[in-house]
């Protein structure tokens, strides 16, 4: 009998710029048999590829998003997921409009990279309780900005914005699992 996977989810506004980005970064990361990783957005536009500028960023970081497709948010991601990570606050406000008791195991994910550093824990799950306990110590500012129809060098600096985040959150999560961190 296999054990269920840690479901993580990453939520942004349309989900064809940061959610695609952390997804398909947490997914060449993380162990795929002991992670899954899912992307919504709180106004998502459904089947929608990637945006060209966030795909081309993402091609920069070594990840294709020729098969990714938009999905808007809905209560069974949110239920279903054990980690949700969102781009900003808002979004978090959003995830928790829709479920409150998800507040335990939602955080930007750049509040939660932080915390990955400074909490202690034995398992994924242990993590994500230790981290919404001790959610006060993460920094204040911990929006990642919407670079949508912005420059190319808006989409460069969220683009490096999430993969450092990204790359410490797999680091820790596949740390507690025994696995090393798979760069896909």
């Amino acid at each position: 009998m296999s054990e269920r996977r840690f479901a993580i989810l990453a939520v942004c506004t349309a989900n064809i710029c940061r959610s695609p980005m952390i997804e398909a970064l947490l997914r060449a990361e993380l162990d795929d048999t002991r992670f899954e990783v899912a992307s919504a957005g709180v106004q998502g536009w459904d089947r929608k590829p990637m945006d060209s500028m966030a795909a081309m960023e993402l091609m920069r970081l070594g990840q294709s998003a020729t098969t990714f497709r938009s999905h808007a948010i809905d209560s069974y991601l949110v239920d279903s997921a054990d980690l949700i990570l969102t781009a900003t606050r808002a979004h978090r406000s959003d995830v928790l409009a829709m479920n409150p008791q998800a507040l335990r195991r939602s955080f930007t994910l750049v509040e939660f990279a932080a915390l990955c550093g400074i909490v202690d824990a034995d398992t994924p799950q242990q993590l994500v309780a230790q981290a919404a306990v001790r959610r006060s110590l993460a920094p204040a500012k911990a929006d990642i900005g919407d670079p949508y129809r912005r420059g190319p060098e808006v989409h460069r600096m969220i683009a490096d914005q999430i993969a450092e985040a990204v790359t410490t959150v797999s680091t820790r999560l596949n740390a507690l699992v025994g696995s090393e961190t798979v760069r896909g």
